[in-house]
């Protein structure tokens, strides 16, 4: 349908729901995808990179999934730090529908997916991990960042993965100077054509 992408806050296209196969957190799991959502047929690679780059998170506080998709790094996240509380936060309502259903299925109660508005505002983060939604746009993505960002925990870590050929090193350039009085901005790691930025908030 045109103009529907997963961005969308309510997508247009049929449901189509899937169940795929994956391995998350050290463990393979069928899952439910369904049309309109950020890659519904796999783990992109992007998020494979990520997720294969990013240490153990923190065993508990807050942690964040920015633009959650069908939910690979919320259920990480959620199966790794059973005792945190994990916010899946996107726009699409029906991803996350997507997030809370599986998590529901695999018994994982940890999990809020939310819209971003639906995240209490004293809040604060001891993790980000993200995939965020590049094709939005600069201004968008850069207002996320603005947003969320200075969220975090003090001396605590984002870590996000762009494609190389989507913007990745610009959006780092931008980060270390816009961004400078909040965070402290590295790259971590580069494969398949994706960097990760590790984004330390100041404290």
């Amino acid at each position: 349908m045109a103009g529907d992408h997963y961005f969308s806050a309510s997508p247009g296209s049929e449901l189509h729901p899937r169940r795929i196969h994956v391995r998350l957190a050290g463990r393979d799991l069928a899952v439910t995808t369904a049309s309109g959502v950020f890659s519904p047929d796999r783990v992109d690679t992007g998020t494979q990179v990520l997720l294969a780059s990013v240490p153990a998170p923190p065993p508990g506080g807050h942690l964040l999934d920015l633009g959650c998709g069908w939910g690979p790094i919320s259920l990480t996240l959620a199966l790794d730090s059973p005792h945190a509380t994990v916010w899946a936060v996107d726009v699409n309502e029906r991803a996350l529908d997507l997030v809370r259903r599986n998590a529901e299925e695999l018994g994982i109660t940890n999990v809020n997916a939310v819209t971003p508005a639906d995240v209490p505002s004293d809040v604060s983060f001891m993790t980000v991990w993200s995939n965020p939604p590049i094709r939005v746009g600069k201004d968008e993505l850069h207002s996320m960042l603005r947003t969320w960002l200075p969220r975090l925990q003090p001396g605590t870590d984002a870590w996000l993965v762009v494609a190389r050929n989507l913007g990745s090193d610009s959006l780092h350039r931008w980060m270390q100077t816009e961004m400078a009085d909040d965070v402290v901005v590295h790259r971590a790691a580069t494969n398949k054509g994706y960097r990760v930025l590790r984004a330390r908030r100041r404290g």
